[in-house]
């Protein structure tokens, strides 16, 4: 078990995520990123898993089948695409399926997959890293269509033109242009990431 060391890396993970929510304009989303990782809960389980190159959650999903910490962080916060897993009422079976998530939590998204891959990488971090990243997963993630095409269009403004110019295009263009009144089932008809057409 290492208490300092787990410490140390979700401290450093939540910090690079305020100052990036923060140049977003995401500043209650900035401070209230990952709070339950500091719950026993999670906070025990992480730091007897801590490895420093990867999440912890893989090293108990590794030792026990399944990940207590991770089942308890994604049914808390909102920015990880695994909590708006849901029963669709679109499909004919009632399957499990994605949700269509509301833009300030993709971007919160983002801002959460930049700073993990810094806190991971460490010196090899490179602009692209968040864009290989999802790439290789891609093909498992029960994500939503749209969100999935808002995430990936993201990262590849990062990936083409860098940190402070994508940041900037998430807070005055990407969040000035989801509508008041939000409208998923609208939303997601549209793969045009500038907006739904409900103003």
């Amino acid at each position: 078990m290492d208490v300092i060391g787990h410490f140390r890396t979700i401290t450093e993970h939540k910090l690079l995520v305020m100052r990036h929510c923060f140049r977003m304009g995401l500043y209650r989303q900035g401070l209230a990123h990952d709070l339950s990782k500091y719950l026993p809960s999670e906070f025990l389980v992480g730091a007897k898993y801590y490895q420093g190159t990867r999440s912890p959650n893989n090293a108990e999903r590794e030792a026990k089948g399944y990940s207590s910490a991770w089942l308890h962080h994604k049914g808390r916060n909102k920015h990880h695409f695994e909590y708006w897993i849901d029963y669709s009422l679109e499909k004919p079976d009632h399957t499990m399926a994605g949700m269509r998530m509301p833009r300030r939590y993709v971007a919160e998204m983002l801002a959460d997959r930049i700073a993990a891959s810094k806190v991971y990488n460490k010196q090899t971090y490179t602009k692209s890293e968040p864009l290989r990243y999802f790439q290789k997963g891609q093909e498992r993630y029960m994500m939503h269509p749209q969100t999935k095409r808002e995430l990936e269009f993201l990262l590849r403004y990062l990936d083409r033109f860098g940190e402070e110019a994508c940041f900037r295009y998430v807070k005055h263009v990407y969040l000035a242009k989801e509508p008041r009144g939000f409208c998923p089932k609208k939303a997601c008809r549209r793969s045009d990431v500038r907006g739904c057409g409900r103003r």
